[in-house]
C-alpha cells in the first residue's frame, strides 16, 4: 500500500480501536502496552516505522534513527522501557519536525514535554524524566524491535491516538485497513441509528442475548 496524501487522509480518520479490532493476525491485536501514551492527547499519527534499538539511558541511537527516516515516517524507539533518563527532548523534536517525520514512539521516557507539545509533533512515551542521557553506544537502526511489548519491524504501519498505539504488519495491512474502514462506516450508521432513538440493545441484538443468558 502506498501511503499517498489521499490514502493517509482516509486512514487517519480511523480510531485506533477500529484498527485494533481488525488486526486479528497480530498477537494482542498489535496494541502496545497501555503505559505508552501521547504527550498531547489530541495527537494522531499514522505512518511507516523506522526502528531503533537503543541502550537504556543513551540516546545516540535516537539521533541515528532521526536521520535514517524520511518525511512521513514514524520513529519507533526501543529504549527497553527505561524511564530514568529523558531520551528525547525539544531540540530533537524540532529536528524531527524540520525533517517532516510524522511522529515518535518511545518505549522509555522523554523530557521537555511542554515544549514538544507546543511544537505539535506527535510523541508517545512511557514516562517523563528531566534527567540527561549519555552518548556512548551505537544503536541498531531499522531492525525488528520490541516497543510496548509489541514487535515492530521496519516498514510496518504504526497508528497512534489518545487511546494508544497499534502496529499493523506490512503483509497484512491491506486486509486490516479494509476491515477497519468498513467497521468505521458501519459505526457511522450506528451513530445515526442512536440519534434516531434506537438503543444499543436493539442495534446489537443484546436483548436476545440477555434473554438467552437468563435461561442458563
Amino acid at each position: 500500500m502506498e501511503l499517498t496524501a489521499e490514502k493517509l487522509k482516509e486512514l487517519s480518520q480511523l480510531p485506533t480501536g477500529n484498527i485494533a479490532d481488525s488486526n486479528t493476525h497480530s498477537p494482542r491485536q498489535g496494541v502496545m502496552h497501555s503505559s505508552i501514551k501521547p504527550i498531547d492527547p489530541s495527537s494522531h499519527v499514522l505512518g511507516r516505522a523506522v526502528t531503533a534499538r537503543c541502550y537504556p539511558g543513551d540516546n545516540l541511537a535516537l539521533h541515528q534513527a532521526m536521520y535514517a527516516a524520511k518525511a512521513g515516517d514514524v520513529l519507533v524507539l526501543d529504549c527497553h522501557g527505561y524511564t530514568e533518563a529523558g531520551h528525547f527532548g525539544d531540540i530533537m523534536a524540532l529536528a524531527c519536525k524540520v525533517r517532516g517525520i510524522a511522529g515518535v514512539i518511545i518505549d522509555g521516557s522523554c523530557r521537555d514535554s511542554q515544549d514538544i507539545k507546543a511544537l505539535g509533533l506527535p510523541v508517545f512515551v512511557k514516562a517523563f524524566n528531566p534527567s540527561g542521557t549519555v552518548k556512548k553506544s551505537l544503536g541498531e537502526v531499522n531492525v525488528p524491535v520490541i516497543c510496548g511489548g509489541v514487535e515492530v519491524r521496519p516498514g510496518d504501519i504504526v497508528a497512534g491516538d489518545c487511546d494508544g498505539v497499534v502496529v499493523v504488519r506490512r503483509e497484512n495491512e491491506d486486509e486490516v485497513f479494509a476491515k477497519a474502514l468498513a467497521k468505521f462506516d458501519k459505526e457511522q450508521h450506528i451513530v445515526e441509528q442512536l440519534k434516531a432513538g434506537m438503543t444499543t440493545l436493539e442495534i446489537y441484538g443484546f436483548n436476545e442475548l440477555i434473554d438467552r443468558l437468563k435461561t442458563l
